[in-house]
């Protein structure tokens, strides 16, 4: 077994897009509408299914916002350097919600991201050969 995907449900998807691409570096990997039930999906990742796991937009017609609930919690994406990676997504209009920094109890460094629905994103310092550049 592996994980295929996660799905978020999202107020805007074009600018839900637009930050999972122009943000944090994902590819558009395929989109989906169907009218007759009123939602459209959108494919987002690093790499396609089976190598990678994706993330799954979806919009459903007219909702604009969603209420996060307590019981979600975040996605985590590796990255080289999570200092950089703040920066960068800083600098290209994202919101940095904690600053690179070593774990409470740990040494790991981590940082948090949001998007523009709400969710969180873990950036985790890690030193290996597939990780996201931002």
């Amino acid at each position: 077994m592996r994980i295929l995907h996660t799905m978020l449900r999202v107020g805007n998807l074009q600018r839900s897009i637009d930050f999972y691409t122009q943000v944090l570096g994902m590819k558009l990997l395929r989109t989906s509408d169907n009218p007759e039930y009123q939602y459209t999906l959108a494919f987002l990742g690093y790499g396609n299914n089976p190598e990678h796991a994706e993330l799954e937009l979806t919009y459903n017609y007219g909702v604009e916002s969603y209420e996060m609930g307590t019981a979600y919690g975040h996605i985590a994406l590796a990255v080289p350097n999570a200092a950089q990676a703040c920066e960068a997504v800083r600098a290209k209009g994202g919101n940095v919600t904690r600053e690179a920094g070593p774990v409470k109890g740990g040494k790991t460094v981590i940082a948090f991201v949001q998007d523009p629905d709400g969710y969180k994103i873990e950036l985790i310092e890690r030193e290996f050969d597939q990780v996201v550049t931002l």
